[in-house]
């Protein structure tokens, strides 16, 4: 938990700050075949186009920890086409002609003398077509458009749009936006929520609660479930200028590693749900499935959806041809590790479609009917993590709930067979034990050293003995016999040899007894 905390310096930090994943973003445009018949009064035939692929390299900049355990941050974002990934950017497309509908629809709430001065500017600028044609790369990454360029120029700077028309417009380089979250040290309940954007602690776009609370995550982390024991969490989208709720629906694996699967709530947007009606403009009937989205859009009539309306209003899908909703490709899902908090594998669908309303007097649009046209879906996220990131998660959380019982109990085991055996070993030392102890020893040195003192006491008295029974030779007469003088000289030499050895045994009789112990003589220096 130390290291899950966001501080500068810990694991989740570097997970955070340069997350290194691959993150792809993949964008599905629907190809209008029969525009001319749709303004007859037919249903739109469409075609979704795509994917175009971009990889998104992403990293935190300019980031400023605070003293109550809050950081502060911007988004760095670079995004790249991946062909291989990808059908042909360049190729054409027929989609409706954005600016201009967005202009007929804003001039019907408009005063009659404002929607005619409109009308007339319009007519002034040449013939407007309603649908126009461009390659993917132009439609998401911008194109240059008259009406963009003038409201670029003359709007108010709340409402004023970038210079040129695209729909991912503005992703590239670093974000304006900065946000401030929570880092988990003051507790794990909001543990990677937003705590303000660009210093608000709400969101301006909306009037109403709860559309304008922001506690919700950016993706990288969320309230580890097990902790806060909740349901639902949140994700902020910040080109929907909202949060999205997500339910636990149940347990799942990712790659050996376990996961609650979240998926967008089934009343994400629209009604029955009482909580989304302060996101409804005023002039627009809301729907099931439908939401709208105008505030963060310069105004534009954009509305959001689940791709290809699933979950939506019937009568959305009924309206044209070529849609298909299927749950597994079009559904907003996340798979979140409940112990961290950190998101395993997750994709946000979310599809952008142009409300439409016939403004009687603008001449340019005038058999535009009223609809809900659907423009492009796209679908963001991570589908695997890095190894590194893997690996820390695993050891985290399936390596070590398995690992340190068995090393605790193993080692407790271990531990207990060491204190038996060295418990026997002293008992068995102590009770049964054959080597004798010091006092033993000391014992037994004094009676080695009484048998030794007895036995040289004993040799010196029979050598003493048996020199008392021979006596010396008389001097020899030079003119004695020969065997006279050689009997005299073998006794000579018996004499010395007795003489020898008697100074041996007495040498060894003060080395053993005099400097040892003189307790073991008597008063006249004999042996006791």
């Amino acid at each position: 938990m130390k290291n899950l905390r966001l501080w500068n310096g810990s694991i989740s930090y570097h997970y955070w700050q340069r997350p290194g994943v691959t993150r792809l973003t993949k964008v599905y445009i629907f190809n209008v075949t029969n525009p001319e018949k749709f303004l007859a009064g037919e249903k739109p035939k469409l075609v979704e186009v795509g994917p175009f692929v971009y990889r998104e390299d992403m990293e935190k900049v300019n980031i400023k920890f605070h003293d109550n355990h809050t950081v502060t941050y911007q988004h760095k974002k670079i995004l790249h086409f991946v062909p291989e990934l990808s059908v042909d950017k360049n190729v054409r497309i027929t989609t409706p002609n954005i600016p201009l509908l967005t202009i007929s629809t804003q001039s019907k709430y408009l005063h009659f003398l404002a929607a005619k001065a409109i009308s007339v500017a319009l007519t002034l600028m040449g013939k407007q077509d309603m649908f126009v044609s461009l390659t993917a790369d132009e439609l998401v990454f911008g194109y240059d458009d008259r009406l963009v360029s003038l409201a670029h120029k003359f709007y108010p700077r709340n409402r004023r749009p970038l210079e040129k028309m695209g729909l991912l417009n503005g992703r590239n380089g670093t974000l304006t936006e900065y946000a401030t979250m929570h880092t988990g040290h003051t507790g794990m309940d909001k543990f990677g929520y937003f705590d303000k954007l660009n210093g608000l602690d709400h969101l301006p776009h909306w009037d109403g609660e709860p559309c304008r609370n922001l506690e919700a995550s950016e993706g990288s982390f969320f309230p580890p479930r097990d902790i806060t024991h909740d349901d639902v969490v949140y994700i902020y989208d910040k080109d929907l200028c909202r949060k999205i709720p997500l339910v636990y629906r149940k347990p799942v694996e990712k790659d050996g590693i376990g996961a609650d699967l979240y998926t967008i709530a089934d009343d994400a947007y629209g009604p029955p749900n009482e909580n989304n009606s302060c996101y409804d403009h005023v002039y627009y009937e809301s729907r099931r499935g439908l939401q709208n989205i105008s505030p963060c859009q310069y105004g534009a009539p954009v509305y959001i959806s689940n791709p290809h309306f699933f979950q939506s209003d019937t009568e959305l899908l009924d309206a044209v041809e070529g849609l298909e909703p299927n749950q597994e490709q079009h559904e907003t899902f996340f798979k979140i590790q409940p112990t961290l908090g950190v998101p395993l594998e997750g994709q946000v669908r979310v599809q952008l479609n142009l409300l439409v309303e016939q403004a009687p007097h603008i001449i340019a649009t005038k058999d535009f009917r009223d609809f809900v046209f659907p423009i492009m879906w796209l679908e963001e996220g991570v589908s695997e993590l890095t190894p590194p990131i893997r690996r820390w998660i695993y050891l985290a959380t399936v390596f070590a709930p398995t690992a340190l019982p068995i090393l605790s109990y193993g080692m407790i085991i271990a531990g207990t067979f060491v204190l038996i055996y060295v418990f026997v070993r002293t008992y068995q030392s102590f009770f049964f034990s054959d080597e004798p102890t010091a006092s033993e020893l000391l014992e037994l040195g004094r009676r080695s050293l009484r048998r030794g003192s007895h036995l040289l006491v004993n040799v010196q008295q029979r050598a003493l003995h048996s020199r008392e029974r021979h006596s010396l030779l008389p001097s020899i007469d030079p003119t004695s016999p020969p065997d006279v003088v050689a009997n005299a000289g073998h006794q000579q030499h018996n004499n010395n040899h007795l003489l020898h050895n008697h100074n041996l045994l007495q040498g060894y009789h003060h080395l053993y007894l005099q400097p040892k112990d003189q307790s073991l003589l008597t008063e006249d220096n004999t042996p006791a």
